[in-house]
């Protein structure tokens, strides 16, 4: 997310600054944009970014933010112009973690993703010098946002895939090696069925993804088929763990198999990087706007 976003829209000095040790792992990014009021409607934020001299003064709350506790810089998103409404005035700034008046609260519970911290992260009179805002123009923040969570959302595609594969690999094993009634689970048509509806769905969402990213490299950004992938990966992959699950039983409700983890994970990919209702809107206002522009 951070790094997409500065490649394309960070200036030279910026790029030099942080890609380097964020492609070798020295440099951590925590990408700053949901708050409490603004998730799918990111253009609602109010986090301000007020010019003071040499710099800008933030203020706000942002939440479920990930890597936060230890981040070594964020790119938050913030409103540069208070009469601004919608995605009009927000514009991206880099921001040391060490910076005074930036406060990490403790991460939250959550249902999966144990390995992954996001919390919220409040900002109190947090000064940024001009260095800071990306690419030094004002106005630009969602639209560099998008450009790294169009990235985001074909690696979630790939990852979707990834696990489905993960699952299927732990389902049949599973099933042929547990009887019941004289019989293999495998052998039985019902799982058979369901076996044969997770490899077909993981490879019509593996198909999805690779044409989505073959479109990337040529150096367009394939919205329409970016945001078909990760739907139809996010939703593909729960269909799967869930049939993981129902073949293993009982055995797959208990808390000693990576069915059980992976069922709690996967359930997340319908929510971030745009849950599934706004990918949906996505794809039917851009084919609706191809059909107008006829």
């Amino acid at each position: 997310l951070c790094s997409q976003t500065l490649l394309d829209y960070g200036t030279e000095e910026q790029k030099t600054s942080y890609l380097p040790g964020m492609a070798k792992g020295d440099i951590i990014g925590a990408f700053a944009l949901t708050e409490p009021e603004a998730g799918s409607d990111a253009g609602s934020l109010k986090t301000a970014a007020l010019k003071k001299g040499n710099g800008y003064i933030l203020n706000g709350q942002k939440r479920y933010i990930t890597n936060a506790p230890f981040a070594d810089v964020f790119l938050v998103m913030a409103r540069t112009d208070p009469k601004s409404i919608g995605s009009e005035g927000v514009s991206a700034f880099l921001v040391d973690s060490k910076t005074p008046g930036i406060e990490v609260e403790e991460p939250p519970k959550m249902l999966g993703q144990k390995g992954s911290l996001a919390c919220e992260v409040n900002f109190k009179d947090v000064f940024v010098s001009t260095e800071g805002l990306v690419g030094g123009v004002e106005g630009n923040g969602l639209k560099a946002a998008l450009r790294g969570i169009n990235h985001a959302r074909t690696h979630v595609a790939a990852t979707c895939v990834g696990q489905a594969i993960r699952l299927i690999n732990e389902m049949i094993p599973f099933a042929l090696n547990r009887k019941q009634f004289d019989v293999a689970l495998a052998d039985m048509p019902t799982i058979q069925n369901m076996i044969a509806d997770s490899y077909t769905d993981m490879n019509a969402a593996k198909s999805m993804t690779l044409e989505a990213a073959r479109l990337f490299d040529l150096g367009s950004i394939p919205s329409l088929e970016i945001s078909s992938a990760k739907y139809f990966a996010s939703e593909m992959v729960s269909r799967v763990a869930d049939n993981a699950l129902q073949i293993l039983g009982g055995a797959g409700y208990m808390e000693d198999n990576v069915i059980t983890r992976m069922y709690r994970d996967t359930r997340l990919f319908r929510l971030y990087e745009g849950t599934s209702q706004i990918q949906q809107r996505t794809i039917a206002r851009a084919l609706v706007k191809k059909q107008r522009e006829k």
